[in-house]
């Protein structure tokens, strides 16, 4: 049973979920990110994308979770992909 004046602990769905590009790379897999509306934050990695090792690299359109309590700060949860088939893709013959 949970008492009720206690806060939950948040979960991924609860984040704003905001597009940027990634503008900077950092060390320890921490991104500096420019939002759609000049902004611009810190976000990490998410565990997902860390587990299937998902590179994200610079200029990347990403997906940014962002807190309510803490808006400079994200998790970047889905890197969108851009252009065509990548180099290991199949051809038609």
């Amino acid at each position: 049973m949970r008492f009720s004046g206690m806060p939950r602990a948040m979960s991924r769905d609860d984040l704003a979920q905001i597009e940027g590009v990634v503008t900077d790379v950092l060390a320890g897999g921490n991104f500096s990110v420019e939002l759609q509306g000049g902004q611009k934050l810190s976000a990490k990695l998410s565990g997902r994308m860390r587990k299937f090792h998902i590179r994200v690299i610079l200029g990347d359109r990403v997906t940014v979770g962002v807190s309510p309590y803490d808006p400079t700060h994200g998790l970047i949860l889905h890197r969108h992909k851009v252009g065509g088939p990548g180099p290991g893709a199949q051809s038609g013959r």
